[in-house]
């Protein structure tokens, strides 16, 4: 029987965080993990498609979405996050899939290691994200590659300014930066709408973690069946990210590109990231469960 359910598990330092379960409580299960700047809205797609068939877990990260600010801001405070909301969330034992998108990929990186992850991820999905140089290599800034380049990146995904209300200029920007070219109007409608909605201090704290990310460590602890997906016009972490992850993964499925899709991967493709996700939790958790 389908159901909806929030919670609110509680990380390492007290954090709460807000959650939500959406499907059968005897289906298998998804655990997604938004990016920066977004919220378990942005997951809308995949949660109306898998909740059919799957126990779909979302949840806001801290600051984020309906998950208070936290005045800790570290990839160390992600991956407490994500084991909390695993214990709250699944029985003893039991194995998810677990998708990341950007930050939420890196969320995943970040706990490759943890007791909780090792105990509960049957595979993982790493969707449009990167383990380190993300200043370096992202090309939203249209220049040679470079200090200035570096510089300006740093200062544009790290302003302090506040981003507004959802204007044709904004929405015509935020496509420019995370999105591709053939996007929908309507979807970057909703892409707009999700990121405005972040704080101006929580976009801009994590903007700062972003900037120095270096998890190249981690990627070699993550070993369980990882299959890593990108747009192969991605501004933010371009597919040299991707690929420089599948190479480092102790059991890779490899990269899917898909043609001309920026970074907003989940909105701007729910069908083949939820296709993908599916495929996932078809091959291994069906395969654990009758092992």
């Amino acid at each position: 029987m389908s159901s909806y359910r929030e919670l609110t598990a509680v990380s390492a330092d007290g954090s709460p965080l807000h959650v939500e379960v959406h499907g059968p409580e005897t289906a298998p299960a998804v655990v997604l993990a938004h990016g920066w700047t977004c919220s378990t809205a942005f997951w809308a797609a995949q949660i109306r498609d898998l909740a059919a068939d799957h126990r779909v877990i979302a949840y806001d990260q801290r600051g984020h979405g309906r998950t208070p600010p936290s005045p800790t801001c570290s990839t160390d405070a992600l991956a407490d996050d994500l084991e909390a909301v695993l214990e709250a969330t699944l029985a003893p034992g039991e194995k998810a899939v677990i998708a990341g998108h950007s930050m939420g990929g890196m969320t995943v990186l970040a706990a490759a290691a943890r007791p909780r992850m090792r105990e509960h991820a049957a595979a993982v999905l790493l969707c449009s994200t990167g383990a380190s140089r993300l200043v370096a290599e992202s090309t939203v800034v249209p220049l040679r590659p470079g200090r200035l380049r570096n510089w300006l990146t740093r200062h544009v995904l790290g302003s302090r300014a506040p981003l507004g209300p959802v204007t044709p200029v904004a929405k015509r920007i935020l496509k420019y930066a995370t999105m591709g070219a053939g996007s929908a109007p309507h979807l970057v409608e909703t892409c707009a709408r999700i990121v405005h909605a972040c704080p101006r201090r929580v976009r801009y704290a994590w903007s700062h973690v972003l900037s120095l990310l270096d998890l190249d460590h981690a990627v070699r602890e993550l070993s369980v069946p990882t299959a890593v997906l990108v747009g192969t016009a991605d501004r933010l972490t371009p597919p040299v990210h991707a690929h420089r992850l599948a190479a480092a993964l102790p059991h890779s499925l490899g990269v899917t590109e898909l043609p001309g899709l920026g970074h907003m991967t989940p909105v701007e493709a729910p069908g083949p990231v939820t296709g993908r996700i599916r495929e996932l939790v078809s091959t291994y958790t069906q395969l654990k469960e009758g092992a």
